[in-house]
């Protein structure tokens, strides 16, 4: 589905190689025309990220990044923001773009950026009440499903999936960051503003549905009656062994059928998701600690992250020929092990992103220095860029998300400085990142309008304005 026809007012350019940026095209004359939505046709408007938009925009040199920034960092509340209340609370609903659906991963991840205004703008904060009363809605329909519809009645394309689909279930595809997402919103709403008014009856009964629900994933004695079919031609869209997954030796990690690409896991224990699940269980700990004053529960999710932290350190690292102690990106608790990321969130590259890792950790440098080798099969090299894809695309197409990843987590501006130019030649024209793009044909790229990866690329802009703002003063 595209949303609309993305063309450079003046003349469309072609981006130069990676290894020569000077073979850029680009008429000296080139207007960049704003790409956003019309005053009245835009979803959300927040005062706030106007007006951060202005003095971020105000230092960037380089016309086309800043033209980028423009277009991106709002595109979320532009295009994708359906708010209203609902039973006297604020409710609200985020497509992930060119889906007419909520993923909860993505609509938090979606509005992520925004997040430190909140206490600025009392309508940006209460879109973010309305999305964590929504994601409460969506976890107590189906803690299982990846992706959600506002109405209820609607039909879902997967209707044909062979799983438990439910009124209001687009996806029934059993993530573990899925979960991780919605704790990841509420902690960081309470820690920004002190608002308890969240922590609803429904929210309790949500959070510990999500606890329940990994405790059943760690499939200890079999406890699991998830399954997921589909009919389908790609092997990665549905678990093996009639939906089940492949075996797996109970070790104290959660199983997830898939992975935030929406991709089937090889091996169900998919290590990155299993380090974001140990995050979200310490900090559900602390909420019900702080908050709800619950001692008993807070000790549940505190015993539960430890045990997970240690399996994944038991288990999960391993010693490599060429970059020392590393993390596997999958295992099956029987010794197999799977090298290699995925540019989705969470990834290994994300981990210092997400605050599982110091950049300087050596467990993390190791592995982040892996990830940008050619020993990671999915670390691809092309004319026009390098950088992580992911299965979801196939063998030759780079994520944008995966190069914004790359320095969001670098501490080295020369790398930032090279990310920065290879998104700049990669967006073919359009003024929006998108999902994945050809290593050697740009113009050829999946999904016009994929609000997280927008998003995502303003946040990092946002960064780069906050740490290393001289580097704005550059040309690109």
């Amino acid at each position: 589905m595209k949303r609309r026809n993305f063309i450079v007012q003046s003349s469309l350019f072609t981006a130069g190689t990676l290894v020569m940026p000077q073979n850029t095209i680009m008429a000296s004359q080139t207007k960049f025309v704003s790409k956003r939505p019309k005053f009245a046709d835009r979803k959300f408007v927040s005062e706030a990220v106007e007006q951060l938009i202005k003095k971020v925009k105000a230092v960037i040199k380089d016309d086309e990044i800043a033209w980028l920034f423009e277009n991106c960092y709002p595109n979320t509340l532009d295009t994708t923001i359906d708010f209203e209340m609902i039973d006297g609370k604020p409710d609200t609903f985020v497509i992930t773009g060119d889906i007419d659906a909520m993923w909860l991963r993505d609509s938090t991840a979606q509005v992520w950026p925004y997040m430190p205004l909140i206490n600025n703008d009392e309508k940006l904060k209460k879109l973010i009440q309305g999305l964590i009363n929504r994601q409460v809605k969506c976890v107590l329909i189906d803690p299982y499903a990846n992706a959600f519809y506002k109405d209820k009645t609607k039909i879902s394309h997967w209707k044909s999936d062979q799983t438990l689909m439910l009124p209001g279930v687009h996806e029934r595809k059993w993530e573990i960051d899925s979960l991780c997402y919605v704790v990841r919103l509420a902690n960081e709403y309470y820690k920004i503003t002190k608002d308890t008014s969240i922590f609803d009856d429904d929210f309790d009964k949500a959070m510990r549905l999500i606890v329940k629900t990994f405790k059943t994933e760690q499939r200890k004695h079999s406890e699991s009656q998830y399954v997921f079919s589909r009919e389908t031609t790609s092997v990665i869209d549905s678990p093996p062994f009639g939906g089940t997954g492949r075996p797996i030796k109970p070790n104290g990690l959660i199983c997830s059928m898939f992975r935030p690409s929406d991709d089937s896991t090889m091996y169900p224990f998919l290590i990155p998701s299993n380090i974001f699940a140990v995050l979200t269980l310490i900090h559900l700990a602390g909420l019900y600690k702080n908050v709800f004053k619950d001692i008993e529960f807070a000790t549940i999710c505190t015993q539960m992250s430890e045990e997970v932290d240690s399996a994944i350190k038991e288990f999960a690292v391993s010693n490599h020929l060429n970059f020392g102690e590393i993390y596997a990106y999958e295992i099956d608790g029987f010794g197999n092990k799977l090298f290699m990321d995925d540019a989705n969130v969470p990834s290994l590259m994300s981990l210092a992103y997400l605050g599982a890792h110091k950049p300087k950790d050596d467990l993390y440098k190791n592995t982040r220095q892996f990830l940008l080798s050619d020993n990671n099969p999915y670390f691809l090299k092309g004319q026009y860029a390098e950088g992580q894809g992911s299965p979801h695309t196939g063998k030759s197409r780079i994520w944008p998300m995966g190069i914004i990843l790359r320095a969001m987590t670098s501490t080295d501006t020369n790398e930032i400085v090279k990310c920065l130019k290879m998104l700049k030649a990669t967006h073919a024209g359009t003024g929006f990142m998108h999902e994945g793009f050809d290593k050697d044909n740009p113009i050829n790229y999946s999904r016009d309008w994929f609000a997280w990866a927008n998003t995502l690329f303003g946040e990092l802009i946002i960064k780069i304005h906050q740490d290393n703002r001289d580097l704005l003063a550059l040309n690109f």
